[in-house]
């Protein structure tokens, strides 16, 4: 009887450790940090936050323009400098406000000379303020969806 009993409570807590001892070695989904959109955040770059970033490119790749939003949180307008390729542009954002690319009015930056189709990532450079230059790899996407069709470069 006792050898029934030491049984039954060994089967019970093989069951138990076997189906919960999947969530003990693999990490949960939620808890790790992504970019739920087209674009991607980019890292800390200084005092200016770049969210969404991706650029739009033409047929050929040759032209593209990059969308994003660029956070100021200071007391201070900041210049962000985007870089691609050897060539840096600039975008100045006023105290406590944003910037967003290619939407609210704001033109998108268009970087030319470009061997970038869509489909790739494009290494590109950030620096704002006294922080050293992120550089971290944007998408590439074309104007196949709808809501980016408006952004390919214009020949």
């Amino acid at each position: 009887v006792n050898t029934r009993r030491l049984a039954s409570v060994a089967l019970a807590a093989a069951v138990v450790l076997g189906t919960t001892g999947c969530s003990m070695i693999s990490p949960q989904a939620t808890t790790i940090p992504y970019s739920a959109a087209d674009g991607v955040n980019v890292p800390a770059s200084g005092p200016l936050k770049v969210r969404n970033a991706l650029f739009v490119a033409n047929e050929d790749g040759t032209t593209a323009n990059f969308l994003a939003a660029v956070v100021n949180d200071t007391d201070k307008a900041e210049t962000l400098l985007v870089g691609v390729d050897g060539t840096t542009k600039p975008i100045r954002v006023a105290a406590h406000s944003s910037v967003s690319l290619g939407y609210d009015k704001a033109e998108p930056l268009e970087f030319t000379g470009l061997d970038a189709p869509a489909g790739v990532d494009l290494s590109t450079s950030f620096q704002s303020g006294d922080g050293e230059a992120v550089v971290y790899d944007v998408p590439v996407l074309d104007g196949t969806l709808p809501y980016l069709a408006d952004f390919v470069p214009k020949d």
